[in-house]
């Protein structure tokens, strides 16, 4: 069954500090590349021979399919991560206090991360890990290397395309603008689901 792009998670022209057409832009090309590309990834495969297939045919086409379907997820997190300023819920909070220290310092630690990638390609990604029954902050390039058995609940893009249309080579400027258009009842919803906390 092909893959189809969910609906835009956020309303776009509410989301303070970033234009309607960087959205907008962002969700048509970008996420929806990836899900166009999936789709094609997938008939190649669907049509293969894997018996006769060259190694580093069958190599390639799955490294681009784990590619194409981390894209497609984790700008639905990012999308679905977007709104009206808010703070995190009380579940949250706590977590994040009990595993960063305080909420400032797990802030101060994803907005570095973030800054840091300025200029480069990646996502920053504060996900849950059930082996250790913590929260991490994690860097991911290439849409994949993320923690394994890990699940991300809130997700910036640090790809150019997520930032150039508005802030040009002012990634900074941009993560500080998604900091404050984090729409934190989504993250919350998704580590309560996972940890049931």
């Amino acid at each position: 069954m092909p893959y189809s792009m969910k609906l835009l998670g956020c309303d776009p022209a509410r989301i303070k500090g970033m234009s309607e057409r960087l959205i907008i832009s962002h969700y048509e090309n970008n996420y929806g590349g990836a899900v166009k590309r999936l789709n094609l990834i997938d008939e190649r495969l669907a049509e293969l021979d894997y018996a006769q297939a060259a190694g580093f045919l069958i190599n390639g086409l799955k490294r681009e399919q784990l590619i194409a379907m981390n894209s497609m997820i984790l700008h639905e997190l990012f999308f679905d991560g977007l709104g009206d300023h808010s703070e995190p819920g009380p579940a949250l909070r706590e977590a994040l206090a009990r595993d960063f220290g305080s909420v400032e310092r797990w802030r101060s630690e994803f907005v570095a991360m973030g800054k840091a990638l300025g200029g480069g390609s990646g996502w920053v990604l504060l996900s849950w890990s059930p082996r250790d029954r913590k929260l991490v902050n994690q860097w991911a390039s290439d849409h994949c290397h993320t923690l394994a058995g890990g699940t991300p609940i809130l997700a910036l893009d640090m790809y150019e395309h997520s930032y150039h249309l508005d802030f040009g080579a002012k990634a900074a400027s941009y993560v500080d603008t998604f900091m404050e258009a984090v729409r934190w009842n989504n993250a919350e919803q998704l580590f309560v689901r996972m940890t049931g906390d």
